[in-house]
């Protein structure tokens, strides 16, 4: 998909659910790569106003605002994203906003892991994206290491939120599952909003890996 036709498209969902992290956190993306960073500073702070933990939108903002020599608000933003993203278990985004602090030779915030201290009942798990309790979803939602990561990792409730999400996705952008690369643009839109990476899952190895063959 060409970068001006992404930026319109995010541009009407944006305009259409103003208050739709995702949208804007997309919409800045588009604007990054469209050599806009101005345009995309505006998209990704508005992203990180909807949806105060959206860690991503931290990373790609400190990344911008050090593209534009805006070196101390930077620093401002990696340090609340650092933090932000520890707090979540945000991994990735973590280690790559450390790195771009030290980058500026700003200090790294010194974050205790925030593990709730709850009993989870038997079909319960603590959900990577609210880091709150929910139901455990009782299969896969899809096949593969993806699957099963989000199965891992997600409850329920945000599996399903995520389906009301990717339905708008699907509309909005037009998207034809028959088609590999609109098959990609939903798979990574799911991944954005979700939070986690391609390098997340691919690095993941489930504890029972062995005993499932999965």
């Amino acid at each position: 998909m060409e970068t001006q036709e992404r930026i319109a498209q995010w541009e009407n969902m944006t305009q259409a659910d103003p208050e739709n992290a995702m949208g804007w956190f997309s919409l800045g993306s588009a604007y990054k790569d469209a050599g806009r960073p101005e345009d995309a500073v505006k998209a990704l702070e508005t992203c990180i106003e909807r949806d105060e933990t959206y860690s991503r939108a931290y990373q790609m903002l400190g990344q911008v605002l050090i593209h534009l020599g805006r070196r101390e608000d930077a620093g401002r933003v990696l340090t609340q994203g650092y933090t932000t993203a520890a707090q979540r278990g945000d991994e990735m985004p973590r280690k790559a906003m450390g790195k771009l602090l030290e980058t500026l030779g700003k200090p790294v915030p010194e974050v205790a892991d925030a593990a709730p201290k709850v009993e989870l009942g038997p079909n319960q798990i603590i959900d990577r994206r609210t880091g709150q309790p929910g139901n455990r979803m009782p299969d896969p939602p899809m096949r593969g290491k993806l699957g099963r990561y989000i199965h891992d990792h997600f409850s329920q409730e945000t599996w399903r939120e995520w389906i009301g999400m990717g339905t708008k996705v699907i509309n909005e952008l037009r998207l034809d599952f028959s088609n590999p690369d609109h098959q990609d643009v939903y798979e990574q839109h799911m991944l954005e909003w979700l939070g986690i990476s391609r390098e997340e899952v691919d690095a993941y190895v489930p504890e029972d890996a062995g005993a499932t063959g999965r």
